[in-house]
């Protein structure tokens, strides 16, 4: 683990696709990722573990069955485990998620936007 602040600006400027989050610091058995995101993703749960957003630049939106928060800069939102839930962005948004290592970003939908995990940046 390295001995240096990690600088969000700098570790998302190396991030060229969105939907592919990016471990930059890990804690005991928990990971921090960056990520970028813009349009809607998939309807998705984690059924052992709750999931962690907070936003770092823009706006963003993470719809549950029966309500839909919103997002903006220097705000954070819980999903909590085995919640049924879609993040959305209209515009481009950096988020910071911090979820147990291991945890697949689609959960149990799978798909397309399925991303490796533990890759660093």
């Amino acid at each position: 683990m390295s001995q240096d602040a990690i600088n969000f600006r700098d570790k998302l400027s190396l991030l060229s696709e969105q939907w592919s989050p990016r471990v930059v610091a890990e804690m005991n058995d928990y990971q921090f990722k960056l990520v970028k995101i813009q349009g809607q993703f998939v309807w998705h749960s984690h059924a052992d573990t709750d999931e962690v957003f907070i936003v770092l630049n823009g706006q963003m939106s993470i719809e549950m069955r029966d309500k839909t928060v919103l997002l903006t800069a220097g705000e954070m939102y819980v999903v909590g485990k085995g919640i049924e839930h879609r993040p959305s962005a209209a515009q481009e948004c950096s988020v910071l998620l911090v979820e147990p290592r291991g945890v697949v970003n689609t959960g149990d939908a799978g798909g397309a936007y399925t991303a490796a995990n533990d890759i660093w940046i």
